[in-house]
Order: C-alpha cells, then structure tokens, then sequence
C-alpha cells in the first residue's frame, strides 16, 4: 500500500521545517523529507549569516536560546563614510535555529525522515499527487510542498519557478575571533550589524561584519554574478579571494583569527518570482526566491512565506470536499505578494540600482542618508516611490536609463 499524508514538504530549512510547524499545530499529517543525515545536521546546509530582527523572534515564538548576539543597530559602510541607525536585531545560532524548528514541529506532530533526497514529483493527468525519493521509493499526498531552495527540484519540473543565473548571489562567510569592532577609524560596530557597499571588495554586492559578542563576529561578503559584477570584477578572483583581499586591507582584521570549522558558504537568487503554485503543489523559501532584495535578510521573509502556504493549505484542506485546484492554490501567490514581499518590484528596483552605481556614489548616499533620517530609509525599505525619490540625484539620469535598457532587453 502507497504512504498517504495530507502535506509532504520537500527540505527542513527554515521555510520547510516552519510550513510543517505551523501545519502540524493544526492537526494535519505531515511529512519532511531532507537530504541530509539527521547526525550532524545542518552541517551541509549551514549556510546563512543568520541576521534577522526582533519581529521574526516575536512571530514565530524563536526562543533566545538560539541566538548568539542581540544587536542595537545597522551600520551602513561606504568605501569613505558609514550611516548608522537604532534598530534593533539579532544574529542566530543557524544550525541550533534549524534544530529548533525542527524539534518544535516534531513536538506538534510533524514527521521527519532524514537521507531522504526527492527527485521528482510523481503525477497523475498532469497534477502532483507525491513525490519519489532515494530512487525508487514514493509517497503521496494531497498538498507538496517544495523547500529546498535553488535546487528546486519539483518546482522547476513543474515549470513554476525559473531562477536566472545572471540574478544569483553566492556568498562566503567565517566566523572570526580578534576582530576589533571599535576601531578608530571606523563606525563603532559593538552590538551592531554593518552592511558595506564597496565595489572594490564585493563588486556588484556587499560585504559585512556582525557582531557576536566580545571580540568575535560573523564576516562575510556576496556578489550577484550579474554585468556589473562582470564589469568590475578583478581578473582571476574568486569569492574567497574577495574575502582575503578585504581581510589584508582593513586594519579591524589586523589580529583577526578565522574559526575554519565555522564557515558558510550559500546561494540565493534576487529576482521577482514569476510564479509559486500550480494544482496542490507551493514553493516557498528560497525556492521561489523569498530573500529580501534590498539587505540580503532571507530568515523572516522565508519563515513568512511556510505560514502563507500553511494558511493556504489549511483554506484548501478544511471543507468537507478538498479543493486543491491551481485557481484555490494560488490564495498563496496573492498571500505571498501582499503579506510577504509587498511592492517588491520597487524594492528590487532599489537594489538593481544600488548594484549599478559607482563607489562615489555610496558616499553620496551616506551623506543623503544623514540628511533625509530613518524615517526615509524605512519607507525605501517599504519601497515608497516618493521615498526613493528623495535619494536621487539629476547625475543619476544615466544609471536609471542604463537600468531601463537592461530591463527591455531581459
């Protein structure tokens, strides 16, 4: 006889494990399968700087157990000046965040099997009915699920999602002791998380330094692989030797010890997703993509998009009659852009242009900063048009119009 669950969710990351959390507490069978081996899990896939804010601690009742450092505020670096402002965050634990997710949602009733690669979704007159898995073994269901972030390998067969590599960022992090994090010359990073735009150290990214406590902090930088990357890019350099080459330049790595059992390494796409859902199937997380275009903060936005689908799954499920058809599944396309990703076509406009500009022009943005307040930078954060506005200048009439060609021809 063929196993039956009311959900199978492909990948126990953040997005995976919380879907099946949240769907668990409401009483549905559900089932997890993950790559990788329970022992020592996540060590393949701890992967993520693991900065996120208070709001997420707050929905998602994450304990303080998991987390490694409270902050007070985001530093903003350019290559000659910093913006800072109050606000508060935190920087997990990721593999014990994971452990965590994954504990919990097994405590409400969801199952786990570990080893348990999926390969391909199973159908029937052309809709999902289950997935197989380690080859020949199969499961069914009545909703699946796809978490596995790029890899993607029931959504790209499903033709729901289509991830560009001219729109992937790889990233590189290491967890350092001996950093000073008050240095002289630099904005006072105690407590803090620093986000700097330099193209000279990540071309077409940002690099970063989060305080973890002490003299230690997570520091790492990431790139989108898209032509302005490619048009500043050093010959010959990799992404770790764009971290060593900003560690033999900045004096707060002078005595700086690099932990190498604590290395991250990660990819993600910035792009709008074209679609999320076809008849009883969802991708979320990074999958979809679900990262925030703007600060690279990937946890909340993926934890936001497994309770869209678990509300999504819930509607779908409940009635006497289930009804997963892909007009009633796409409740989680119109959830995803209203509560998880609202005005992210502007937001990712932000972050395109951010990318584009030349290293003069992140000091001009420190100094727009400063002048305009916080207030402005949550409203481009929100991407208000009229907040945007305020942080262009006449000289940037090129880059939108470069901005625009590049946009037409895609």
């Amino acid at each position: 006889m063929s196993e039956r669950f009311d959900v199978v969710v492909a990948g126990a990351g953040p997005a995976g494990a919380q879907c099946a959390r949240d769907l668990a507490a409401r009483n549905y069978d559900v089932l997890v399968l993950e790559t990788e081996p329970e022992d020592g899990f996540p060590r393949q896939s701890n992967k993520s700087t693991a900065g996120t804010f208070p709001s997420m601690m707050a929905s998602f009742s994450i304990p303080d157990d998991v987390v490694m450092q409270y902050t007070d505020s985001v530093v903003l670096e350019s290559p000659n000046d910093y913006y800072v402002q109050d606000q508060a965050g935190a920087v997990l634990e990721f593999a014990e965040f994971k452990q965590f997710l994954v504990a919990d949602s097994r405590e409400k009733g969801a199952e786990y099997r570990f080893d348990s690669r999926v390969t391909a979704p199973i159908t029937e007159d052309g809709e999902i009915v289950g997935v197989s898995y380690n080859g020949d073994r199969e499961v069914y269901a009545e909703i699946v699920v796809d978490a596995t972030g790029p890899a993607a390998p029931l959504a790209k067969k499903l033709d729901v999602c289509d991830l560009k590599r001219e729109h992937q960022a790889i990233g590189i992090e290491y967890e350092f002791e001996n950093v000073d994090v008050n240095h002289p010359e630099y904005a006072d990073l105690r407590d803090a998380m620093m986000l700097r735009l330099d193209h000279d150290l990540a071309p077409g990214g940002y690099s970063w330094i989060f305080h973890t406590g002490g003299r230690s902090a997570k520091v790492g930088l990431c790139y989108i692989q898209n032509d302005s990357h490619s048009q500043r890019a050093k010959d010959g350099m990799g992404i770790d030797d764009y971290l060593d080459y900003w560690l033999d330049r900045d004096p707060r790595f002078d005595d700086a010890e690099k932990l190498e059992s604590k290395q991250h390494r990660g990819s993600a796409h910035i792009q709008r997703p074209s679609s999320m859902s076809t008849d009883s199937f969802m991708a979320i997380g990074d999958t979809v993509p679900t990262i925030d275009p703007l600060w690279g903060e990937g946890i909340h936005k993926g934890m936001k998009s497994a309770r869209m689908a678990a509300i999504t799954a819930d509607a779908c499920l409940t009635p006497e009659t289930p009804n997963t058809d892909a007009e009633t599944m796409a409740t989680y396309d119109k959830l995803w852009h209203s509560e998880v990703a609202p005005r992210a076509r502007e937001r990712l406009l932000m972050t395109e242009l951010l990318y584009l500009v030349p290293n003069s022009r992140y000091d001009q943005l420190m100094a727009d900063l400063k002048e305009v307040g916080a207030g402005t930078l949550a409203r481009v954060n929100a991407g208000e048009k009229r907040a945007i506005s305020k942080l262009l200048h006449l000289s940037d009439l090129p880059t939108l119009v470069k901005y625009a060609r590049r946009r037409l021809s895609a």
